[in-house]
């Protein structure tokens, strides 16, 4: 199928055959879907102010290297809806041939446009957002789409309502959520159940710094048969060698202030980071590859959604599949460094 495939597609990019050599692929829950170890998030540098070809450059070295999954959201940019539109041209240029390969996932739940019905969880906002993610991308369907937060006014039994509708329609394959409670996400899979849509997956943020899951939410999600994919698994850049020394003038931290401030990296909390470091450096990996490595050692996760700025940061994330067996001494290590 692939060589059929690429002989359609001659003139334009043809993704390595050998792409699927070194990738993992895990079950999302007791679904029939499988995804990557490592998906492709297109968070930041996909927005109309970014470099076009270097998002077109990341997306061809993710799937050549066996990534399916790329995730997106309404809201990504900037500006808003910018980065679907982004990446619905370079499907169009690039992808088309490769669309039955390819696992699309875009999500509403924030704030998107003005006036009342573009936030939250309402079922005019989802069923418009997801009408308006489509044409951006020049899609009859995604594989996925996801409430991207739980919304405390609208009934849950609506928004469940909406997602089932939207599978129904045909606009999507699957549906999942997003950030929500172990509590909340008990009665949304219940809800999903009984309207015959089971919830595919969960995205909640997850990293060696963040571990909230752990309270309840995992062990919901694997009662359920309800998969799990990491995203923010570096804490916004803070497990990386990046603030050892200080802060980059190009850091996160310093170039943009609305998820990473200077004033959240403490000295307790880059001591830490070093002491994680060591460890990552006694096992032959990078911090960052440790902390995605730590991640998928949990059977649960069915995916660790990375995020990268050029090739060679999406490469290195990579190489943390090499390396994801802890030793019970290792694993005590790092318990205490975290407590």
């Amino acid at each position: 199928m692939s060589k059929l495939f690429n002989d359609s597609n001659k003139k334009g990019y043809q993704a390595k055959e050998s792409r699927y050599d070194k990738m993992n692929y895990r079950r999302s829950g007791k679904s029939g879907l499988l995804l990557p170890e490592i998906s492709l998030g297109l968070w930041h540098n996909f927005g109309s102010t970014d470099d076009f070809k270097n998002a077109e450059n990341l997306l061809k070295c993710a799937f050549d290297n066996g990534i399916t999954h790329f995730d997106l959201a309404n809201n990504y940019g900037p500006p808003y809806g910018s980065a679907e539109s982004t990446f619905g041209k370079i499907l169009k240029k690039d992808f088309k041939p490769y669309r039955d390969e390819l696992i699309i996932s875009t999500k509403a739940g924030w704030d998107m446009w003005p006036g009342p019905y573009g936030n939250f969880g309402s079922r005019k906002y989802l069923i418009s957002s997801l009408d308006q993610s489509l044409q951006r991308m020049g899609l009859d369907y995604v594989d996925i789409f996801y409430h991207h937060r739980p919304d405390p006014e609208t009934p849950m039994e609506e928004t469940m309502g909406a997602l089932d509708h939207i599978v129904r329609q045909g606009k999507a394959l699957y549906v999942g959520i997003s950030q929500y409670s172990a509590e909340d996400t008990l009665k949304a899979t219940k809800i999903l159940k009984d309207l015959g849509t089971p919830c595919l997956i969960h995205q909640p943020r997850y990293s060696m710094l963040d571990r909230w899951v752990e309270g309840g939410l995992l062990d919901v999600l694997e009662n359920k048969g309800v998969g799990a994919i990491a995203f923010s698994p570096l804490n916004q850049g803070i497990l990386t060698d990046k603030y050892l020394a200080g802060f980059p003038e190009d850091s996160r931290a310093v170039k943009d202030g609305r998820y990473l401030k200077t004033d959240q990296i403490d000295e307790a909390l880059i001591l830490k980071v070093k002491q994680l470091n060591e460890i990552a450096l006694s096992r032959g990996q990078s911090l960052a590859q440790m902390a995605i490595a730590w991640l998928l050692k949990d059977k649960r996760i069915t995916s660790v959604l990375v995020g990268a700025s050029r090739t060679e940061q999406l490469l290195d994330s990579l190489k943390a599949l090499e390396n994801l067996e802890f030793s019970k001494e290792t694993l005590i290590k790092i318990e205490g460094i975290l407590k």
